[in-house]
C-alpha cells in the first residue's frame, strides 16, 4: 500500500509538472527551462538509485532503455542489478521517456538519429553489472 501511494504521488507530481509546462503562458522561455529542470532532476533520480545496485552474480544484472531519442528508440541503456527497488526504477524510466518524447515533439528537438543497441550481455564484476557489447 505504501509503494502504491508512493507511485501515485510520483506520478500526480509528474502530471502536475507537465500540466504547467504545457500550458500556454507566452513565456516559452521560462516554459522550456522548467520542462528542461524537470528532466534533468528525474534523470538525476534515476542514476542515483541504479548508482546504488549491486550483484553478486550476474543473473541479478538487467537493463533498460533509457530516453526517448527524437528519431525514435532509447538514448542508451541503464545497467542495473536487482538489489534496488526495479519496480520503482520501471516507473521512473518510464515517466521520463514520456516525457522527454513529449519535449521533444513540442520543442522540434533534433538527434543523429543513430541506434542505440542493448548490451549483448550484462556481467557481475566486482558486484557491479557491467554491460557487454
Amino acid at each position: 500500500m505504501k509503494n502504491s501511494l508512493k507511485y501515485l504521488s510520483i506520478f500526480v507530481l509528474i502530471a502536475l509538472t507537465v500540466t504547467a509546462c504545457l500550458s500556454d503562458d507566452g513565456n516559452d522561455s521560462d516554459s522550456y527551462e522548467n520542462e528542461v529542470q524537470t528532466l534533468q532532476t528525474l534523470k538525476a533520480d534515476i542514476e542515483a538509485l541504479v548508482a546504488t545496485s549491486v550483484c553478486n552474480e550476474s543473473t541479478e544484472c538487467k537493463s533498460i532503455a533509457f530516453g526517448s531519442k527524437p528519431c525514435g528508440g532509447p538514448w542508451s541503456y541503464l545497467i542495473y542489478s536487482t538489489s534496488i527497488d526495479t519496480q520503482e526504477l520501471e516507473t521512473k524510466v518510464g515517466q521520463y521517456n514520456q516525457l522527454e518524447a513529449i519535449f521533444n515533439a513540442k520543442w522540434g528537438v533534433l538527434s543523429d538519429c543513430a541506434v542505440a543497441n542493448p548490451p549483448v550481455d550484462i556481467i557481475c564484476e566486482n558486484n557491479e553489472c557491467v554491460a557487454v557489447y
